[in-house]
């Protein structure tokens, strides 16, 4: 998408500034994150491809156009998803130097419209709370595997980590001290920037299920490098890839795990670790700050709709009147 829209309109002689211009490209790619530039590719060319089928010109857009094609797709999109193509259809039109349609009166009423039709309410996955993860991880086996999953779940966990944050450690992120790790967090979903954060990891109080010697153990199945993945693909064969295991991976092994644990497994993801953590720190009465500080929430809003699934029955006003 950005090779007609943006930098291709800067004015000037392109051939006297070349290197500039090449390197201006560079930084305008480095913007934003690679799977934010191919999720704003794929849903502008859904759209172009919706207004070639109607004969309507995408670029720029009319609001009208606009309207009608969320109207369409909001049949059978989620609001959430119908919120994505709105973003990527007015990165588009602002690249390409024209007044995006988005801020138009129509599509913003429309667009309220489907909201509160289909209503905002989103369909969250369920949270894995201390019990349920002790209960998981008490059927892992001791195989490279079983060390790998052990590892990936009690850190995720403990570090509120999202996915993306998840996998993308390597093995010097890692630092050890008498208190816990410190992971170091070089880059994440709000730090595209790259300025990085610190995470502790305490032990924990049962040598089955701390972080920290669970992930000891799994550093030490691992050929030492600074600069390798701390997480990596394991085949049924139990051979070891020195590859980088996608977030896909965190959600099977979250699910494998539940399974195994005779859990229910269909409303699990790898986000269930992250979200119950907050769940679990709400519920023991942990300050929002202290669970913002470990997660690395920016949005209190955001944190508060797990916090209040967690604390439901921490100062209860219906437990305090004598029923």
């Amino acid at each position: 998408m950005a090779e007609n829209l943006g930098l291709a309109g800067i004015p000037g002689q392109r051939t006297a500034l070349g290197p500039l211009f090449a390197q201006a490209r560079d930084y305008f790619d480095q913007a934003k994150a690679s799977a934010t530039r191919k999720s704003y590719q794929r849903d502008w060319r859904h759209f172009s491809g919706w207004c070639k089928q109607h004969r309507r010109l995408s670029l720029p857009a009319e609001p009208e156009t606009v309207a009608l094609y969320l109207t369409d797709q909001a049949q059978t999109l989620k609001v959430a998803t119908l919120a994505k193509r709105v973003a990527a259809l007015s990165q588009a039109h602002q690249f390409a130097g024209h007044v995006s349609p988005i801020h138009d009166i129509l599509v913003r009423t429309v667009l309220a419209g489907i909201r509160r039709s289909k209503s905002t309410a989103q369909s969250r996955k369920r949270p894995i709370l201390t019990e349920d993860l002790r209960r998981m991880v008490s059927f892992l086996p001791d195989t490279l595997a079983g060390r790998r999953d052990r590892a990936l779940l009690l850190l995720g966990f403990a570090g509120g980590f999202r996915r993306s944050e998840l996998v993308g450690l390597n093995q010097n992120d890692l630092r050890l001290t008498h208190d816990g790790l410190i992971i170091q967090v070089r880059r994440s979903k709000t730090d595209q920037e790259g300025q990085g954060r610190e995470v502790g990891i305490p032990f924990g109080s049962t040598p089955a299920t701390c972080p920290v010697r669970a992930t000891r153990a799994w550093l030490a199945d691992l050929e030492p490098g600074d600069t390798e993945p701390l997480f990596r693909p394991v085949n049924r064969h139990g051979q070891m890839s020195k590859r980088r295991v996608t977030d896909r991976v965190v959600a099977l092994v979250v699910k494998r795990a539940a399974r195994a644990a005779g859990l229910d497994s269909a409303d699990l993801a790898g986000h269930s670790l992250r979200s119950g953590l907050a769940t679990s720190a709400a519920a023991a009465g942990v300050p929002e700050r202290a669970i913002m500080a470990q997660t690395g929430h920016r949005s209190l809003t955001t944190l508060r709709k797990y916090i209040r699934s967690g604390s439901l029955f921490l100062e209860n006003a219906a437990a305090k009147v004598g029923l």
